[in-house]
């Protein structure tokens, strides 16, 4: 099933998602594409790096002996078609496309095997970074950085789903997440051993090689195969970020 958050004539409401139509337990409404918000609130966004061999070629990064993560906080979060500002402080921004477990409900110390009980479902995120910047709270936190939708799918296998990012038209990311350094379940049990994971707080599961820069002007499309193509422009340089 297909959950999402979306502005409608009654505000914003949360119900299952059918092809541009929004079913919540008490109403049905018409909502487009751009109507669509993060499909969850969390306090925090828990982001694993260097989770892809591929990556760790390109950055030349030593192989992690346990998931390494970084935090991105709820201002960083963009809707579905929203448009990611271009800081006027970078001149090299990009792109990663991320696999995203949205926390059910309170968990601390939770068994790999726990998992599955504990998330609600999976949605993509584009964790865009600043590369030129110091530090990954300077590169990664800004205000929208995080890019979060369309949707919440809660039926979904986080292994072997194949993924794909395409920059205005040409493919630039392709991997499945069996090629995973640490699996999903893996990392939101480490996670949980040292964070009391939130209601709404999202996992992300780190990206495989991103070639390239991207431009204003640009479109990057993420799609995870059964969740779903998160979709954003690059707003032009110096947009008030």
């Amino acid at each position: 099933m297909r959950v999402a958050r979306a502005r409608t004539t009654d505000g914003v409401r949360e119900g299952e998602y059918r092809d541009g139509t929004l079913l919540t337990d008490d109403a049905e409404y018409d909502v487009d594409e751009e109507s669509l918000l993060p499909p969850c609130e969390p306090d925090a966004l828990f982001c694993v790096g260097r989770n892809f061999a591929a990556t760790l070629d390109q950055m030349d990064y030593e192989r992690p002996e346990e998931p390494d993560f970084f935090i991105k906080p709820p201002h960083s979060l963009l809707g579905h078609r929203e448009t990611i500002p271009y800081p006027r402080w970078t001149e090299e921004l990009t792109y990663a496309g991320e696999l995203v477990a949205v926390i059910d409900e309170p968990c601390r110390d939770v068994s790999p095997g726990e998992v599955a009980d504990y998330v609600r479902g999976y949605t993509v995120m584009n964790d865009v970074d600043a590369l030129d910047q110091g530090g990954r709270t300077a590169r990664k936190a800004f205000a929208g950085s995080g890019p979060l939708g369309p949707w919440l799918e809660t039926d979904v296998d986080p292994t072997g789903v194949d993924m794909h990012t395409d920059v205005s038209g040409e493919r630039r990311q392709e991997a499945n997440t069996e090629l995973m350094l640490f699996g999903p379940h893996e990392i939101v049990s480490f996670l949980s051993e040292r964070f009391t994971l939130r209601p709404g707080d999202g996992v992300a599961f780190g990206s495989p090689a991103n070639p390239g820069l991207v431009e204003p002007g640009d479109v990057v499309e993420i799609t995870y195969e059964g969740v779903g193509t998160l979709v954003n422009g690059i707003g032009p340089v110096d947009c008030g970020v």
